[in-house]
């Protein structure tokens, strides 16, 4: 980014939600219909500040543990307090608080509104505020340096920087405090909320990037939304197709590396880590927490499943379905898909076995 707006805004940059107040742990059992441990009489008095992962969190905040696969995260959390099913909660480190319940995560999602009561709102604009000319509607709070072009349609949010050389297209939108570095261009009608963009970065038409994720804690009573507080981080270079889609984190961010290219009608899930120099091509579909390393390609219209990572320079055949880690370097295709020698051979043997029953 350029070193007057837009430096180390990673750093310096606010936020984009608002924290509520912190709560006593006694409080927040109540409030989730959990149950508070009683190892010690003061238990109930534990100040939770704000809410996070369990390998990030640290004093003062509330976390959860709902999947075994992390009860190496679990037992070495810093975390003031979790939520966990009471068969795991002997297993809690000393000194964190157990809000023991039968369904963990939707716990913690009520956690999370709790403390992000205007999670499930993007601020686009500030009527009040806006500043209208020629039909662009640009917040009297926002940054943007010399040379920037706004075309007619689009809107400016609050507090929402853009750095110079930047072009922003007819119709387009730039939310609340985004933002986006030098030399970029977004195009017509894409929507751009909870997002640090770099510089050089074209995002095309119809583009949204930022909105919440596809989170929810499903259950037999109904299915309840998990606030979305993380955020969108696309660094230089980066090109995105159109009409693709791009989730905010639900705690942690989203990820886009340097130079990586995304081509048309992409769908990438919230959590998801891409690396630098990767090649996405048209109908690819990611999901959530899934990470990419340097270098990977998918082909048109394969899938990864979430929680899955695919090593550096690994290359993914067109219509491929991948439901396992995929090491650096190889090369898979198939739905299920394996490695691409043994899925030729097994179309092969599949033809073979085809042509002497039709013999």
């Amino acid at each position: 980014m350029g070193p007057d707006l837009l430096s180390d805004f990673d750093m310096e940059h606010p936020g984009f939600f608002q924290r509520a107040s912190a709560l006593p742990t006694e409080a927040l059992a109540l409030q989730t219909n959990s149950t508070l441990n009683d190892r010690c009489p003061v238990i109930g008095e534990t100040l939770i500040h704000d809410v996070s992962p369990l390998d990030v969190a640290t004093g003062g905040h509330v976390s959860f543990f709902d999947n075994p696969k992390y009860l190496d995260q679990f037992t070495a959390t810093t975390a003031s307090a979790c939520f966990v099913h009471p068969k795991h909660a002997a297993k809690a480190p000393h000194g964190v608080v157990t809000l023991t319940t039968n369904d963990p995560y939707r716990a913690f999602a009520k956690a999370l509104w709790l403390f992000y009561p205007d999670a499930g709102q993007s601020k686009i604009a500030a009527p009040s505020k806006a500043e209208p000319q020629h039909g662009i509607a640009i917040d009297s709070t926002a940054r943007l340096e010399d040379d920037v072009i706004v075309e007619p349609n689009a809107v400016i949010g609050p507090e929402a920087q853009i750095g110079a050389g930047t072009r922003i297209a007819a119709g387009a939108v730039v939310g609340y405090r985004c933002c986006i570095g030098r030399n970029c261009y977004i195009g017509p009608r894409a929507v751009i909320t909870h997002a640090l963009i770099g510089n050089n970065v074209i995002i095309h038409a119809g583009a949204t990037i930022g909105q919440d994720g596809f989170g929810f804690a499903m259950g037999p009573s109904g299915h309840f939304k998990v606030p979305q507080i993380g955020r969108v981080i696309i660094q230089d270079h980066v090109e995105i197709g159109a009409n693709t889609t791009i989730d905010r984190g639900a705690l942690r961010d989203t990820v886009i590396g340097e130079g990586t290219k995304i081509d048309n009608l992409v769908q990438i899930a919230h959590n998801v880590r891409i690396g630098r120099h990767c090649v996405i091509v048209a109908q690819v579909g990611i999901a959530g927490s899934t990470e990419l390393e340097d270098f990977v390609v998918m082909a048109g219209q394969s899938a990864v499943g979430g929680h899955l990572r695919i090593g550096a320079g690994a290359q993914i055949a067109a219509q491929s379905g991948v439901i396992e880690n995929i090491p650096r370097g190889t090369r898979w295709g198939g739905s299920p898909a394996q490695p691409l020698l043994l899925w030729a051979r097994e179309l092969a043997l599949m033809k073979r076995l085809a042509r002497r029953k039709n013999a």
